[in-house]
Formats: C-alpha cells, sequence, structure tokens
C-alpha cells in the first residue's frame, strides 16, 4: 500500500470523504474485514447495502485497481496481523473486561505501528532541522487536541525551543499575523478538516512561516495547505462511528519530535536540568 498504510488505514483516513453509501461499505470492511475476502462483490453489495458500481468506486477512492485488489491486499494484511498474535476483535463489553482490555490495547498498538511506519524520515529530518532553528513554534488545535498542543508547548519549551498555544481559537490567529519567515506552525487535527485551524494555517503561510501540520489524512485541506505534513493512523471508528476521539497517534508524534530534538539541540539536556532543579520545590 501506498506510504505503507494498511487497507483500514487508507479507509480510516478517507473515511471523512465518502459519500453515505460509500461509508455503508467502509463501516462493513471494517467490522467484517475477514469475511470480505471470501466475498463476490454481489455479495459485498447484498451485505452492505450499496450497489456495485458504488463498491468499484470505493475501491478506486481507496487506491485499489477494483475489489479483487482490495480482497487480496486485505487478505494478505490479515495473515501477517496474525502471526502469534493474540485472537481479539472490536467489542468492548463490561461483562468481559480482560478480553475488552485485549482488544483495545491490540488496537492502539496497531494506531502507534501504522503511525510510526508512514513516517518518511528525509522529511522528518527536515522537519527536526526547522524546528531546532526556529525563531519560536506555534502549535495549534482546537477541540480536543488543545491538549496535545498544550503538552508539546511544554516539552518544547523545556528544552529550549520558544513555542505557544493557545485554548482560544481567536488568540491563536492573532499571533499568527505576528510571525515572520523564521518562525514555525504546527497544527494537530486528527480529521484535517477544522475551517479554524486551515484558516491558521492560511495566515501562517501568508507570513512565509514554516507550516506543519499532523493529520489523519495526507489529502485533507490542512495537510495540503502545509509546508510538511505528519500522518497518523487511527483505530477510532473500530469502536465508535460518530466521532473522533483519540489522540494516541498525534500525542506520540509530539513525544517522537520531542525525543529526537532533545538528542538534536545540545544545550537540551541542560534546559532540561534547570528546569527540573527550578521546579523541585514545588514537589513533596
Amino acid at each position: 500500500m501506498e506510504n505503507n498504510k494498511t487497507v483500514l488505514d487508507v479507509i480510516f483516513s478517507k473515511y471523512d470523504d465518502f459519500f453515505d453509501a460509500e461509508k455503508k461499505i467502509a463501516n462493513y470492511i471494517i467490522n467484517n474485514k475477514e469475511k470480505v475476502i471470501e466475498m463476490t462483490i454481489a455479495e459485498l453489495s447484498a451485505a452492505s447495502g450499496a450497489s456495485e458500481a458504488t463498491i468499484s468506486r470505493f475501491c478506486k477512492k481507496c487506491n485499489m485497481k477494483g475489489f479483487h485488489h482490495l480482497k487480496i491486499s486485505l487478505a494478505k494484511e490479515i495473515v501477517e496481523s496474525n502471526v502469534d498474535a493474540v485472537p481479539v476483535s472490536n467489542d468492548i463489553d463490561q461483562n468481559n473486561v480482560d478480553q475488552s482490555l485485549q482488544n483495545i490495547l491490540a488496537n492502539k498498538i496497531e494506531e502507534l505501528k501504522q503511525t510510526i511506519s508512514m513516517i518518511d524520515g528525509e522529511r522528518f529530518k527536515e522537519i527536526l532541522d526547522i524546528l531546532s532553528n526556529a525563531k519560536t513554534v506555534q502549535l495549534a488545535a482546537v477541540g480536543n487536541t488543545i491538549p496535545v498542543a498544550l503538552d508539546g508547548t511544554y516539552k518544547f519549551n523545556q528544552i529550549g525551543i520558544p513555542t505557544v498555544s493557545n485554548t482560544i481559537w481567536e488568540t491563536q490567529l492573532a499571533y499568527t499575523y505576528n510571525l515572520t519567515d523564521k518562525d514555525v506552525v504546527i497544527a494537530i487535527s486528527n480529521s484535517g478538516a477544522s475551517k479554524r485551524l486551515l484558516t491558521v494555517i492560511e495566515a501562517a503561510n501568508e507570513k512565509k512561516a514554516t507550516t506543519i501540520s499532523i493529520t489523519n489524512n495526507e489529502w485533507s485541506p490542512i495537510a495540503k495547505a502545509s509546508d510538511y505534513h505528519i500522518t497518523t493512523a487511527t483505530r477510532e471508528k473500530l469502536f465508535m462511528d460518530e466521532y473522533y476521539f483519540s489522540r494516541v497517534s498525534a500525542s506520540m508524534i509530539i513525544e517522537i519530535l520531542y525525543l529526537f530534538l532533545t538528542v538534536k539541540k545540545k544545550d537540551a539536556y541542560k534546559n532540561i536540568s534547570k528546569h527540573e532543579q527550578d521546579i523541585a520545590d514545588d514537589k513533596l
């Protein structure tokens, strides 16, 4: 698959761009991937409630040549993931807590594995160079990605990279208009479709600041408007179809950036040590 993405990664990242009929196909595949590899296109049509023509269109949207290509790719991934694996499902049942915990763990591990596999090493090096030399870094987020931005702000400042974030979007945007070509904006959005964050990215581009986005979809408006993009994987729709809630992958990207920058910046450990000493008296 393109950029090391699995079939499910592609479906999750493009989910919001699907038409309603295509979402029926996506939902069925997500919840019945083992059955799908044994189906004909007519059987999937009957099971999902979508036409065969819609299935063909869906496959092409998922970068597949057709339904057969999708089945072969899905089967290969299932075989690879089942090697020495403990059986898991998408079920969460309070009457079976132990198995439910294993189901959640397995899917979260897969999120992290896929996120790392999609990182382009050379582009990532460029991002590290840009961040380590930035005059200031602005971490922009809205809604429930705000905690990820705040965490990144704390971490980057701790290693000597001046970083700001704000919980109020209007204040974020006002700050963006003060940036220069020596500054960096990192926008964090699961869907990559936030109008507010897109406005921030466009304002940063206008000021010639370097723009970096962290989203689930490399073809999202925010990703396409950014100079650099880091793709995250998600499995949240395996548990809830209605909304995005997981920030595990985005948080891990912030941690990865922090760890690499800590090694890259010569004064990072000195800054961390000084910070820890200054706050030591606040601890019991």
